[in-house]
This record gives C-alpha cells, sequence and structure tokens, in this order.
C-alpha cells in the first residue's frame, strides 16, 4: 500500500525504533511522477535503483553486536519508490534484534523491501573481512566539466539540449549535479553519466541542461527519469543511457540507472564522494 508524499517522516521528528520494524517502509507510487513526464506503463527504458546502506547493526544468537554494507537493486519496473528515511527508520530496527545468521538478515530485508517496493529486491550484505573490496572508481566517459561557459540559469531547462546530423557514439560524465529534496529541501549531490548512440549531443548545452536542476525539486529516482526523458525527446539519440551516483545521506546512497539498450552495471561501485 502506498501513501501520498506529505504522509512521509521526512521532514518530521520521528522516533527511531531499536527492534525490528518493517512498518516503518514507506512507500510512494512511481505512477504520478512518470505520468507527469508523459510517460505510459509501457516504459521507454529499463533499469534498475542501486542502493547502498552503510549503517546496518543487528544482535547475533547471543546478543553480541554485529555490522555490515548492504547493496540492493530495485528493478525499474517497480510500482514504489520508498522513502528513504523511512529505509534509514527500517535498518535502525534491527539494532537490537537478533538474528542466527547474515543470510537471515538478507532474507528478511529482501522479503520486507520486495513489498514495500511492489517487486523482487536483491539484497547482499558485505560482512568486515570483505570491506577491503568495497572500493571506489570514477564513472566511465570524457568529462564536461571543465567547458568554459558562463552560466546564469539554475532552475530547470531542457531547451538548452540539442544535437547536431553526424552520428556518434560516446559517454560523457559530469560531477556538478545538484538537485533538491522535494520535502526537506536539502541538497542532493550525485555525478551523472550520458551514455549515447546518435546524433552528437551539444556538450555546452548538455553541461548547462546539467545545472539547471540545482533548484529543481525531486527524488533520486525521477531526476534521472526525467534526464532521460528530456534527451530523448530533445537529441534523439537511437540508444541512451543516464546513470548518476548520489552522494550518500543518512547512511544511504541511491543510484538510479534507466536504459533503453543495456543493462545496469553488474556491480554497485562507489565514486569517491561516496
Amino acid at each position: 500500500m502506498t501513501s501520498s508524499v506529505d504522509q512521509s517522516p521526512l521532514g518530521k521528528s520521528v522516533a527511531y525504533a531499536s527492534r525490528y520494524s518493517p512498518a516503518a517502509l514507506f512507500a510512494i507510487a512511481r505512477a504520478p511522477q512518470r505520468a507527469a513526464l508523459g510517460l505510459s506503463p509501457a516504459l521507454p527504458f529499463s533499469g534498475a535503483d542501486l542502493w547502498t546502506a552503510y549503517e546496518i547493526s543487528w544482535l547475533d544468537a547471543r546478543g553480541k553486536p554485529e555490522v555490515a554494507v548492504a547493496s540492493f537493486r530495485v528493478a525499474a519496473e517497480s510500482p514504489n519508490i520508498v522513502e528513504s528515511k523511512s529505509v534509514k527508520l527500517y535498518l535502525n530496527s534491527f539494532s537490537e534484534t537478533r538474528f542466527d545468521t547474515p543470510a537471515e538478515i538478507e532474507r528478511v530485508m529482501s522479503e520486507d523491501l520486495g513489498r514495500a517496493f511492489g517487486n523482487p529486491v536483491t539484497v547482499a550484505l558485505v560482512r568486515p573481512p570483505e570491506f577491503a573490496r568495497l572500493r571506489a572508481s570514477a564513472l566511465q566517459g570524457e568529462s564536461i566539466d571543465a567547458i568554459t561557459v558562463d552560466i546564469e540559469e539554475y532552475s530547470l531547462a531542457p531547451y538548452w539540449l540539442s544535437a547536431g546530423q553526424t552520428s556518434i557514439e560516446e559517454t560523457l560524465v559530469s560531477d556538478l549535479f545538484k538537485s533538491n529534496c522535494p520535502i526537506t529541501g536539502q541538497p542532493d549531490w550525485a555525478s551523472v553519466q550520458i551514455r549515447y548512440c546518435g546524433p552528437r549531443i551539444d556538450r555546452t548545452g548538455l553541461l548547462r541542461y546539467i545545472v539547471s536542476f540545482r533548484r529543481h525539486s525531486g527524488f533520486h529516482e525521477h531526476c534521472v527519469e526525467r534526464m532521460f526523458v528530456d534527451i530523448v525527446e530533445r537529441c534523439r539519440p537511437e540508444r541512451l543511457s543516464v546513470y548518476a551516483r548520489f552522494t550518500r545521506r543518512g547512511g544511504l546512497d541511491i543510484n538510479p540507472f534507466r536504459s533503453n539498450w543495456e543493462s545496469p552495471p553488474a556491480e554497485n561501485v562507489r565514486t569517491g564522494r561516496q
């Protein structure tokens, strides 16, 4: 069951449960935001939202605390997103609850998150002996951030997007993305990767467009879908993937990937700012 955004725990004082509480998860339907973009149930993309949870702790069968980092993968086709503060509240509810094994944690989280998102969710825990393999990397592609350009517009401006006649295949990256939480107004920072094949996208216009999200309010998932829709409409690429790695807040990062031709990254590899 989903609720309206104004019922969300975001921006409100909420007691943190220390005992297992799946009821803390707060689902929000994707459909209204997608309808505002003119998207029908037959989506023009597939993809996933790759989550990383850095603050997970529970008690083992003898009451000793355990810790882990979790990655979970949510299909873009799922009917809901789940508000991130509610996920933090949910994860905190494990902190004084006993579980026999880490595998039980993965199973419980997968089931609870699957119900909230309305679609199966894959959960994987990384325990302290494996923390060294949680490597950081940069998004692959050519950065457009060094382009010299005067910018005075920080409200969403898709009209900056354009493409020429020459067809090309390339991957472009920017670390200058910023949007804002639609409830609290807090800034959301991200690195963005645009991979496409088709008419060459004007790089200066693309950079202006990315910067124009600076005052925009939207959840991470919706911002990426808006970028995908705007680039398709204005630049007409034959193939397009849009991927954003958002910096963490409350011990969580959310990294949406949308594409009309390729699968999401097999690994949930963080960037240097995450």
